[in-house]
């Protein structure tokens, strides 16, 4: 801090040197400031979205242009000095690395927050989303642990665009969610190779290969780990095991359920999902007995319902023993979970 406040009081920088030196002085001596304003915008941005607010994009855009600074940071540096003899010190770029990081997390966290059904493998996920939020504030561990580390580090950026990716795409483009899963998983592949040239050092041999092989690996695992990542704009608002409807709701929801139920009604599962912003989303129920996938009944929703768009199945065909743990999972085309229903089947 004191070598930013020395900078920034030099009198051979600039006034626009000057005056970055000083505000990145101030943050450094408040550095749960940048961590604070990530998180109340991302609780800001989820309550535009949720209001259905076309100002809610403003938010995710200025994050993605702060994140194309962050991977074209070189190119722009040179810029910089170039046209307005500015030049960023290499220890004032990690700082600013390290904010943006901060500022991303946060921003992301109140959308998995809620979008995650926590009784399932996405508490993996989210759960590391938080972590990696509490490490960016930090600083002996983000400064001497994580970024001492290079293949840990280069993981890390990732996984934080990548989740920036989810929650920016579909509030900016009105994407459905396998369209932004897939597209979010291509850029934060495609923004980390430059990151993987500097992992590569030039003397290695197969240099070449090493990167192709890395950005591959990268792009393979994002997309088989697809089940454990929460649609970060879509959630559950209501959900229902039920043996009859009435006027498109939900009579009385069950957690246990006799054989003689099921061959007289049947079964319906009721889910109401909110997808914010006007998106058309294909959804599936996946009913499972005992681990085990029985049933896949595919369901169009529509955004705009404050209280969720309401669907439901209704299964009559159970197997011959029915008995056991039931669940039934609502998956989007892409392969992620939105939410879950257990109930259990007795005799």
């Amino acid at each position: 801090m004191e070598r930013l406040q020395s900078l920034g009081s030099n009198r051979f920088f600039s006034p626009l040197q000057r005056i970055a030196l000083f505000a990145l002085a101030f943050v450094q001596r408040h550095p749960k400031l940048v961590a604070l304003f990530g998180f109340v915008s991302g609780v800001a941005s989820f309550v535009l979205v949720d209001r259905q607010d076309n100002f809610a994009r403003v938010i995710p855009v200025l994050m993605l242009v702060s994140w194309m600074w962050l991977t074209l940071e070189n190119v722009l540096n040179r810029g910089l000095v170039r046209w307005f003899g500015l030049e960023m010190p290499a220890g004032l770029l990690r700082y600013a690395t390290q904010l943006i990081h901060q500022e991303s997390l946060f921003f992301v966290l109140p959308f998995f927050y809620v979008t995650t059904a926590w009784n399932s493998e996405q508490l993996v996920f989210s759960g590391l989303l938080l972590a990696s939020a509490l490490v960016a504030i930090l600083d002996p561990i983000y400064f001497r642990w994580l970024a001492a580390r290079r293949w840990m580090y280069l993981a890390y950026h990732a996984l934080t665009l990548f989740a920036v990716l989810l929650v920016a795409l579909p509030i900016i483009f009105q994407l459905a969610t396998p369209e932004s899963y897939k597209l979010a998983l291509g850029a934060a592949v495609l923004l980390s190779v430059p990151s993987l040239l500097r992992t590569v050092p030039p003397a290695v041999k197969w240099r070449w290969p090493a990167l192709i092989a890395l950005t591959l690996a990268l792009g393979i695992v994002g997309w088989f780990a697809r089940g454990s990542v929460p649609p970060a704009t879509l959630w559950l608002t209501d959900v229902a095991v039920t043996g009859t409807m009435s006027e498109r709701s939900p009579d009385e929801s069950l957690a246990t359920v006799t054989t003689a139920q099921l061959e007289a009604n049947g079964l319906f599962a009721f889910t109401a999902i909110r997808a914010p912003r006007g998106l058309d989303e294909r959804i599936r129920h996946v009913w499972v007995h005992d681990g085990a996938v029985v049933d896949q009944i595919p369901l169009d929703i529509r955004g705009g319902r404050e209280a969720g768009y309401r669907a439901w199945t209704h299964k009559r065909n159970f197997p011959p023993d029915p008995v056991g743990r039931w669940q039934v999972m609502v998956m989007t085309e892409a392969g992620q979970m939105i939410g879950m229903l257990r109930f259990r089947v007795v005799r």
